[in-house]
């Protein structure tokens, strides 16, 4: 799957955000190593602690159908009305989940399909806690 197609997907997963509290708005696509498409969105909650960020809802269908191996998710964020999307980076929460299942150079994709800016976890956790050490992070 080419990055434009998987910055579409979760463009399309941002629509199904409940975002009531933050009208903030965000859609994540993942994709695991053998090509199967995982999507997610944020499910906000008025006790804002509960609140599913797009990113661990993608992992969270994803690992529960079986999968364990992931090569790139593409994330897209914005308000309500937005037209325009700037970078909306995973939360260091998201980032930790993401170092649970993935490399350190596990692509990450933030922009929108104009603009599209490309990162590995290593760049955004550069020190995530890990069983293996050779991740990069800290071992357990």
């Amino acid at each position: 799957m080419r990055d434009l197609e998987l910055m579409e997907a979760a463009l399309r997963a941002r629509e199904a955000a409940y975002a009531p509290y933050s009208r903030f708005r965000v859609g994540a696509a993942l994709l695991s190593s053998d090509g199967t498409l995982y999507t997610g969105c944020n499910v906000e909650n008025a006790s804002y602690s509960l609140t599913n960020c797009a990113e661990r809802v993608a992992f969270g269908k994803a690992v529960s159908e079986g999968m364990r191996s992931f090569s790139a998710i593409a994330i897209v964020g914005g308000c309500d009305d937005a037209s325009d999307f700037s970078l909306c980076a995973p939360c260091g929460a998201c980032r930790q989940v993401m170092a649970e299942f993935c490399n350190a150079d596990f692509r990450i994709l933030l922009g929108d399909p104009s603009h599209i800016s490309v990162y590995t976890l290593a760049e955004l956790l550069p020190f995530s806690f890990s069983l293996e050490k050779d991740q990069g992070g800290t071992s357990l």
